[in-house]
């Protein structure tokens, strides 16, 4: 069993953590977590002595396949793909593998979707019926894929998509094949897909064989790539495509380095994700380029009670010197998120034309505690919707104060109501956002200990904070256009704002409602600025604000 705490001084924190043998392993900015990476034997296995034919033509899973399999029985090495149009069903990799894939290669999966068979694996945090990954391990040691060529899995084969993604002469392109939803506004592929899209339990595995599911077999798209429990991974400067849903998953694995990768899906890829890094522990992901039509990089760890079932956390991460564009998020926790995640260190990342920058998201049901996340040096442009976002009702509807009359439902906590707390964010600059930043917890939960400085974003809006608890923002500058208020504040307490800085005269600076909030501290902070300093809505007492003139 392990034990870990935190120890802060200031906006700078130290995340310690002490083993069951009292062992103290500190982890800080100066002590980031150390990733082991695989090595392999200098042997070569070059698929073109296996029968593989680069000619756009043949299939080569069975020749790529044995190449991999006789590497590995031989004692490992490296697997060569070589320049060319190497066309493959699914790849299975191997312990003690590292299969290179040459610069001006293209391993290019084919769209016969009858070459990959159903199997039992895992998507969004559960248990589900699949179709094969196009490239897949379980139970591994020592593996890699490397070289800088290109890996593309055929997505558009599989996906559905949206007629509202699509410019006109597309989806009159696109509908000369596959069917369309009862109300022509998605594109199925096949009649199999429509029929699993119509199936409400269509992923539900309980009592049911691989046979029950043929029927939608086309629904049960594949993540890309997936690795299951495996040990010492490096995925290095290869570029990764066109994903028939996430695009790189990690499950349960120790010791894995994602290097240089490039990740290119379309923006309307759906479930498009870059890289989903599940329930594992000592991850790097560095110098990586994601263009993505969902999340960027995001961190999970199952879903809900099964989830919390597992109970493993992803834990000891390192994630540097990235850039994301398109993508629902930047850098991403949640939503699956019921194992846990903790003693995360983000930095030297930019993200530029996602739809929110640092996304965090959660619902009831889900459980889990999210701590212990370390973020600076943070570069955005373009954000779409939110610079800064945690939320806790995540596919949920959250009534406003206003439609509620100001009256509150507060639930009873239980296993099943998520933590976010001990998020610690420094030097981030935003140019361009809809709202600078969204804090909101659930009545029942707060998310707590929210510690922002020298922070400084442009953007359509302010700051919404909004059932939270120990939220400071210190040294932040808001260039805002819309300060009808500047920041708006719900139910919450402890709440410090310590040399915040608007660059234009707000028309409102707060505005605190909701009768429990309690503790909204000013300080350094010249208010006074504003045409209207605070006001004070469904119950909010005057007493519960403080403000400290600057000297």
């Amino acid at each position: 069993m392990k034990i870990y705490q935190i120890i802060t001084a200031g906006i700078f924190a130290t995340a310690t953590l002490t083993t069951a043998l009292g062992q103290t392993i500190p982890y800080s900015w100066d002590n980031l977590p150390k990733v082991e990476r695989p090595t392999f034997k200098a042997d070569t296995f070059n698929i073109i002595n296996f029968g593989a034919r680069a000619d756009g033509l043949t299939l080569n899973t069975e020749s790529i396949n044995k190449a991999i399999s006789t590497c590995s029985e031989k004692g490992g090495g490296v697997v060569l793909i070589p320049p060319g149009l190497w066309i493959t069903g699914p790849v299975v990799l191997k312990s003690k593998v590292n299969l290179h894939i040459s610069r001006s290669a293209l391993l290019q999966f084919t769209a016969d979707k009858s070459q990959y068979h159903l199997v039992e694996g895992n998507f969004e945090g559960r248990k589900t019926i699949r179709n094969q990954s196009p490239i897949s391990g379980t139970d591994l040691t020592d593996i890699a894929i490397t070289g800088d060529g290109t890996v593309d899995a055929h997505g558009e084969a599989w996906r559905a998509l949206g007629k509202d993604r699509v410019t006109e002469p597309q989806w009159k392109q696109m509908i000369t094949t596959g069917v369309l939803s009862a109300d022509g506004k998605t594109w199925y592929p096949s009649e199999s897909y429509a029929k699993g899209a119509r199936k409400s339990d269509g992923n539900t595995t309980s009592g049911k064989t691989l046979k029950d599911f043929e029927g939608i077999k086309d629904f049960l798209r594949p993540n890309m790539l997936v690795l299951t429990n495996c040990k010492r991974v490096l995925l290095q400067n290869t570029t990764f495509q066109n994903s028939p849903a996430w695009c790189l998953h990690t499950l349960l694995c120790e010791n894995v380095t994602f290097d240089g990768v490039r990740v290119r899906n379309l923006p309307n890829a759906q479930n498009g994700d870059g890289m989903d890094i599940e329930s594992c522990s000592y991850v790097k992901v560095e110098n990586c380029t994601l263009d993505c039509g969902d999340d960027g990089i995001c961190i999970k760890s199952g879903k809900d009670e099964e989830g919390r079932q597992r109970g493993k956390p992803s834990q000891y991460i390192v994630i540097q010197n990235n850039v994301v564009y398109d993508a629902h998020g930047g850098f991403v926790i949640g939503s699956e998120m019921s194992g846990g995640a903790h003693d995360i260190f983000v930095s030297k990342c930019t993200f530029i034309g996602t739809d929110n920058g640092l996304r965090f998201k959660t619902a009831r049901g889900r459980g889990g505690i999210v701590e212990n996340i370390f973020i600076r040096d943070i570069y955005m442009r373009d954000i779409g919707h939110d610079a800064i976002l945690f939320d806790m009702y995540y596919y949920a509807k959250a009534l406003t104060l206003a439609q509620t009359n100001g009256k509150v439902d507060i639930p009873a906590a239980t296993e099943a109501t998520p933590q976010f707390r001990k998020f610690y964010i420094s030097n981030l600059v935003c140019d361009g956002a809809g709202r600078a930043m969204l804090i909101r917890g659930l009545p029942e939960m707060s998310i707590k200990d929210i510690y922002l400085n020298n922070v400084t974003i442009k953007s359509q809006r302010g700051a919404d904070i909004i059932e939270a608890q120990n939220i400071t923002l210190k040294d932040v500058i808001m260039d805002c256009k819309d300060t009808r208020p500047l920041i708006n504040i719900e139910n919450s307490r402890q709440i410090t704002f310590e040399q915040v800085k608007s660059v234009h005269a707000p028309e409102l600076f707060l505005s605190i409602n909701g009768d429990r909030c309690k503790q909204v501290i000013v300080k350094e902070t010249n208010i006074a600025e504003a045409k209207n300093q605070a006001d004070y809505n469904f119950g909010a007492d005057k007493s519960v604000l403080s403000i400290s003139k600057i000297k």
